[in-house]
């Protein structure tokens, strides 16, 4: 499967990305620059954590109309797969290949650290390995992680099953104590109607290799290539 790799100005994650999946996942990599106006045959397309742009005016904001997302919303319209991670996931929501938006965190402060998981779905490309309700531990970083929709786009994720991911406690439970940004019902990542978009705010490529003691996200990417080859 060849994979291509959307480098943004300020992209700080397109390499831990390129790591797993080259030297982890034993995959071919494309990086994609964001002038480029080719995807140059790639099979799956990755938008990277970072700040995009420095993140002006909002994340994600002025990444949205760089001239590669053309190339990126016409691949995703014919069906073509699409991850947006951290910063990646403000892009697909600012070009609305994503519902809602990622709004400041409630304690108005950039947040890293490792939180947990509990996958709500196996119904999809990136969760399809995980048991619905199993839990994994990976990192957060960022300042705009808070997930918003209005009432009648909640619903929808719901009634189509539309939700990958929600922070929970060690024990899998969904609680305040263990939502790290004020995101709607906890919600961590989502995917489109389609299935074919995918975003979350967790960084699973940061917690991917045996050397970083930490191969929770693994089961993330893992999913994507047991979906493919099946």
């Amino acid at each position: 499967m060849k994979f291509g790799v959307v480098l943004f100005p300020g992209s700080n994650c397109d390499q831990d990305l390129i790591h797993v999946l080259s030297k982890v996942m034993k995959q071919e990599v494309v990086e994609l620059w964001h002038k480029d106006h080719s995807l140059h045959g790639c099979d799956f397309i990755l938008l990277p954590g970072g700040f995009s742009y420095g993140d002006y005016l909002r994340s994600g904001a002025i990444a949205r109309f760089s001239p590669i997302m053309q190339e990126v919303q016409e691949f995703a319209d014919k069906g073509g797969f699409v991850f947006g991670i951290c910063n990646g996931f403000q892009i697909l929501t600012e070009a609305h290949l994503l519902p809602g938006a990622l709004l400041q965190n409630d304690n108005h402060q950039f947040i890293c650290k490792n939180i947990r998981l509990r996958a709500e779905t196996d119904e999809s490309m990136i969760s399809s390995s995980f048991t619905i309700g199993q839990t994994l531990k990976v990192p957060i970083a960022h300042g705009e992680g808070k997930f918003y929709c209005d009432d009648t786009t909640l619903q929808q994720l719901k009634d189509n099953n539309q939700i990958l991911f929600r922070y929970c406690d060690e024990n899998g439970k969904v609680n305040p104590e263990s939502n790290p940004n004020g995101s709607l019902e906890s919600i961590a990542g989502i995917c489109n109607k389609q299935r074919n978009v995918f975003g979350m705010m967790p960084h699973p490529e940061r917690a991917s290799d045996v050397l970083l003691g930490n191969t929770d996200g693994h089961k993330i990417f893992k999913s994507i290539l047991n979906t493919v080859m099946a």
